[in-house]
Parts: structure tokens; sequence; C-alpha cells
């Protein structure tokens, strides 16, 4: 019973330990290729918001996956983030939504709204 108390305090436990993995695979990459994950990293978590441990490794793990394939081959790093880094990056994060907290409270907006004009459908998904 103790540890899922205390990870909901601090949270999970396989999800600390599968970033400490992930930082660890990045280190690994050659340093080119280690810089643009390390920057979209750094991108991804202030722009995320994603609040969901389970959701941010994923994404996290899926980079790492995408980058560490990338430099086996050969690939440039250019072909695989384009001319526009930041459109990569958002296009990359749109995969995630689950996990952001604004997607909750862009669903609660519009539970509000519903109410408000009387077209509330009785689906309550939480308390506002």
């Amino acid at each position: 019973m103790a540890p899922s108390w205390i990870e909901q305090v601090t949270g999970s436990f396989e999800d600390k330990k599968r970033y400490r993995q992930y930082k660890a695979r990045t280190k690994q990459l050659p340093e080119n290729y280690r810089t643009a994950v390390e920057a979209l990293d750094r991108y991804l978590m202030y722009f995320g918001s994603i609040t969901r441990g389970d959701i941010l490794m994923e994404m996290l793990d899926d980079l790492i996956d995408l980058f560490e394939q990338s430099a086996a081959v050969g690939t440039p790093i250019r072909e695989i983030v384009g001319e526009d880094p930041v459109e990569f990056a958002e296009t990359f994060l749109a995969n995630y939504s689950e996990g952001q907290w604004i997607k909750k409270e862009r669903e609660r907006l519009a539970r509000a709204i519903e109410r408000a004009t009387g077209e509330d459908t009785g689906k309550e998904e939480g308390p506002l």
C-alpha cells in the first residue's frame, strides 16, 4: 500500500526509471544528434505542458528512438526536423495531446459553456 501512496505524491517510480534510461540513451548519441534531441526535449517540456508521466515518457521514448535510428543510418538532422524545427516539434507534440493539461481545460471550458447556454448533455467528466 505504501508504494501507491508515495507514487501519488512523487510520481510513478517506473516513469522515473524510464526517464533516467532516456537520458542515458541521449548521452550515447553522436554529439550533433544529442544536441538536437536536448534542444527538442527542452522545447517539448516547456511548450508541451504534459502532466501525465506515462504520456511524457511515451513521447520521449519515441523521440529518442527516432534519433537513435536516424543516427544509426546517418540521416541528416535537417531531414528529420525539416527547415522549421518549431513546426516539427509542435507536430510531433500533437501526437501526445492526451497528456496535456490544456486538453482538460479545453474540455472544461466547453462543458461550462454548454451548461451556460442550456446545451448541457448531462455527461459530466468531473467538477469545474
